[in-house]
């Protein structure tokens, strides 16, 4: 049996990457920036694995560099990333690590609501440059939750933590979602055109796929009302930007949360973070300190799986897994 070699995309806190010399050797593409598109290809060219970004793009190219490939296993929740169409031609399993983020996400979520939603940036902002003068019944005023309608698209686990303390807020709950069973009686479950023309916040939590690409597009923000507030948690390509750009400077819908974007790096567009009713954070939903290690943990026990011959509890498509001796 050999010990496997991984090419890591970018590195990885140290007792990660301890955790995963147990198991095989491993080398590390960049340290502190965005892997170069020239080191990607060639760090796979001897690699078993790839320990992926999120950012990283890992298309047919990449796999067919990397020859020996068994495993991608991304560092995120999600891997529209990775072509997994090309992986599964060429048997390799692609993971991700879909449950440690959850409760971090849905951290963030609630606070971007309330970030737009009663102006805490924007109040900041004002405060900072020394441009109060005396307060008044009209200082920056916002917009309460008790007693709104809030819209999920999406009901998958960070859905399912969030929707319960919102209503607990006062909130009436719609949940519109094709696949998903919605048990909990409190929330309303609808077509997603119903949902947008009643929502008074409108919350993206579905997953990025083919199917969902440019979902938020021109015809679906003009059935917003326009004092609703949108917010984006899930992947910056479900969101149509120059759609979304167009309605808030015209003054379609009253603001914007959003902490991810269309850029490789899933930044909010700077042509949307620039305006006073948007509040943009740079894809920072599972950066906390345990949600982060627990993610990268997570990722090697995907590695450490394959090596055993099992297949990865993350695997997105297991049907490819075969056990193979290394």
């Amino acid at each position: 049996m050999i010990r496997p070699q991984i090419f890591v995309t970018y590195a990885l806190p140290a007792p990660v990457l301890a955790r995963l010399a147990q198991v095989c050797d491993y080398r590390i593409g960049s340290q502190h920036s965005p892997l170069e598109r020239s080191a990607l290809l060639a760090g796979v060219r001897d690699a078993h694995g790839i320990v992926s970004l999120i950012t990283d793009r890992i298309d047919r190219e990449v796999i067919e560099a990397g020859q020996h490939v068994r495993i991608i296993a991304n560092v995120g929740v999600g891997y529209n990333n990775v072509d997994v169409a090309a992986a599964r031609q060429r048997g390799i399993v692609v993971s991700n690590t879909p449950d440690v983020l959850t409760d971090a996400t849905a951290d963030l979520t609630w606070g971007l609501i309330l970030a737009v939603t009663r102006r805490i940036v924007e109040a900041d902002v004002f405060t900072r440059a020394g441009r109060f003068t005396g307060w008044d019944f009209e200082l920056l005023l916002g917009s309460g939750l008790n007693g709104k309608t809030l819209g999920i698209i999406g009901y998958g686990r960070i859905s399912r933590e969030l929707a319960p303390v919102l209503a607990a807020m006062g909130m009436t709950v719609l949940v519109s979602d094709p696949y998903a069973q919605v048990d909990d009686r409190r929330f309303l479950k609808l077509s997603m055109e119903d949902l947008l023309a009643r929502a008074d916040y409108v919350i993206c939590l579905a997953i990025a796929n083919a199917e969902t690409e440019n979902l938020m597009n021109e015809a679906a923000f003009a059935r917003m009302k326009p004092d609703a507030f949108f917010i984006n948690m899930s992947r910056g390509n479900l969101v149509d930007e120059a759609a979304l750009l167009k309605v808030l400077t015209q003054n379609r819908i009253a603001g914007a949360a959003l902490d991810v974007g269309r850029a490789p790096d899933q930044m909010p567009s700077p042509e949307l973070a620039r305006l006073a009713n948007v509040v943009a954070t740079p894809h920072i939903g599972g950066l906390t300190p345990p949600a982060s290690e627990s993610q990268a943990f997570d990722t090697v026990r995907q590695v450490e799986a394959l090596v055993k011959g099992e297949m990865p509890p993350g695997a997105a498509n297991p049907k490819d897994w075969t056990r193979r001796p290394w």
